[in-house]
């Protein structure tokens, strides 16, 4: 009996019907760009880096966290200290000669260290694109052309263009990393994803905001087996936690932080003070768009209102009795000559004229509160899909309601919400909404008049292209479709409306230099993107909140 082997043809249809999507072509565009905007405009956040790769080469490791020559001290956990000090080792000679590495106040250099840096973020990203390609070749054949829409929208994000290759810094190759974490909790890697998540928080402890829906996600599907579960007795709780996996888990996530932090355990005071510098108040010097610039808002329009009609705050006395409101007329006007009121740009604790202070326990209860609501699901139907929007949400409360929050945070809910949209045409009008809200509200991190044209263009062709297309491979929901008109027509003309809002911004600040009145309002153009682009934010994580808890079948 002759054996035989069935060889497989390249005309075979599976073959042929399995498209072959590459992230190639879209690195070598996206790298030639980058590299035309090397000697445009970068923020201080340049020198920021810019010191610690010379602190980091030049001093003992005991010394990063207390070195304050320059006032951009290093603020990140160790890991990002250790990356500094790798790229460090690849600074040629002709570019230390630069400045690249002197410790000193504020940074003189020149073209030549702008160039390394520059190479470096671009570099770091190779990382970013490595991992959005290693989820496209993993994804099934059903899924592949929406991941890929996906995938390449993230690579080309208007947001790491913005941020990383103008504005200067390493998002790129930091969201990699959160990227393998939510590749391998997809893949159902638990031991890699709790690997890689720590690794993200040990580069950069602004991904501790997301940190609830991981713990929740993984005790749930690799720790705790309810499968055959019956309650009798207290006891019988012990037996639902698989031991074995919880020391394992507990062991990765604490050996990642051992090799991060064991060297600095000495410092560990100094390390947090750097770490979470509370001293710097609510918001920042420009309003991030979240519930705290509506609550900025609010407090100058009732200050202006009772300045001009004082009958008013008469009548407010009489319902509301001092201090929670100023006694007098007088009393407003002395605080607004003495206090950072949030409209000077001051980078320090502001002061409400009218309505209540807020301290920074208040917005870590509200931040904690809203991203339980969104863990309490994952806890009971611990799905992928259902730990992606629990991911979001999470982004979402500490974006709107945490402390000093800058506006390039908004990536943390971006990047998440993008791996969920393609699941259901529905969660297609709070995504628009977020990613326009969003990305526009960076826009003032580049205020030269000489970046509005591409940072407006850029964004306009992303919005259009992404938004067709993930239009055509997202899911139509298998139940009953429900719709609300109002919020879709709303979103739509909400989006519509941004472009005309940067022009006539653009447009005011063009005019300051020829109406001395403009002038007296040189922080209104930044008020109007944090005003309008919080409203944005806001309706986003209404809409989708309403669909994590309302809308059951959405999750199946």
């Amino acid at each position: 009996m002759v054996k035989t082997t069935k060889k497989l043809s390249t005309s075979d249809p599976a073959i042929q019907n399995k498209p072959k999507l590459s992230l190639w072509n879209f690195w070598v565009s996206a790298t030639l760009l980058k590299l035309l905007l090397i000697p445009g405009y970068y923020s201080t956040d340049f020198d920021v880096h810019r010191n610690w790769l010379a602190l980091t080469n030049k001093l003992p490791i005991k010394q990063w966290y207390f070195e304050d020559t320059s006032p951009w001290t290093l603020d990140y956990p160790p890991f990002f200290a250790h990356f500094e000090w790798f790229l460090s080792q690849f600074v040629p000679r002709w570019v230390q000669q630069d400045g690249c590495l002197d410790i000193v106040e504020t940074g003189n250099f020149g073209l030549p260290t702008v160039m390394f840096q520059r190479i470096t973020v671009i570099v770091s990203e190779l990382l970013l694109f490595v991992a959005l390609q290693i989820y496209i070749n993993k994804s099934s054949l059903s899924e592949r052309s929406a991941n890929f829409v996906v995938a390449s929208s993230i690579v080309l994000s208007p947001g790491f263009l913005i941020i990383d290759h103008i504005h200067f810094q390493y998002n790129g190759f930091l969201f990699s990393i959160l990227i393998a974490a939510i590749l391998a909790a997809k893949h159902q890697r638990y031991l890699l994803c709790g690997f890689f998540f720590a690794t993200a928080l040990c580069f950069k402890h602004i991904f501790l905001y997301l940190a609830p829906s991981f713990f929740a996600f993984l005790l749930r599907v690799y720790v705790l087996d309810f499968s055959n579960f019956k309650f009798k007795s207290y006891y019988d709780l012990i037996s639902i936690v698989q031991w074995k996996n919880l020391f394992k888990l507990a062991g990765v996530v604490l050996a990642v932080f051992g090799v991060c932090f064991a060297p600095l355990i000495s410092q560990w005071s100094q390390l947090l003070t750097r770490l979470f510098p509370f001293s710097r108040g609510l918001t920042h010097a420009y309003w991030a768009p979240n519930f705290w610039a509506l609550y900025s808002l609010l407090d100058k329009v009732l200050t202006l209102i009772i300045l001009k009609v004082p009958y008013i705050h008469k009548c407010l006395t009489q319902i509301i009795a001092p201090p929670l409101i100023p006694a007098t007329i007088q009393e407003i006007k002395w605080k607004l000559q003495q206090y950072n009121v949030g409209t000077k740009g001051l980078v320090q604790d502001v002061y409400f004229v009218i309505l209540p202070q807020i301290q920074p326990k208040l917005t870590f209860l509200l931040t904690l509160f809203y991203q339980v609501l969104a863990i309490i699901p994952v806890l009971f139907s611990p799905s992928f899909k259902r730990f992606i929007g629990s991911l979001t949400l999470c982004g979402f409360a500490s974006f709107l309601f945490g402390w000093h929050v800058h506006e390039k945070a908004i990536m943390l809910v971006i990047i998440p919400f993008s791996f969920l949209v393609t699941s259901d045409r529905r969660l297609l009008t709070p995504f628009r909404l977020v990613v326009s809200a969003g990305y526009v509200s960076l826009f003032p991190l580049l205020h030269e008049s000489s970046d509005f044209l591409l940072k407006l263009l850029y964004t306009l062709v992303w919005s259009i292209i992404y938004f067709l297309a993930l239009r055509q491979v997202t899911k139509m929901s298998s139940s009953v479709q429900r719709r609300v008109f109002f919020f879709d027509r709303f979103a739509l003309f909400y989006i519509i409306m941004l472009v005309p809002m940067v022009i006539a911004v653009q447009l005011l600040d063009g005019l300051k230099w020829r109406y001395s009145i403009l002038q007296k309002f040189e922080f209104a153009g930044l008020m109007i993107y944090s005003i309008y682009c919080s409203i944005g934010i806001l309706s986003s994580w209404v809409g989708l909140s309403w669909l994590y808890n309302f809308d059951e079948p959405l999750w199946m």
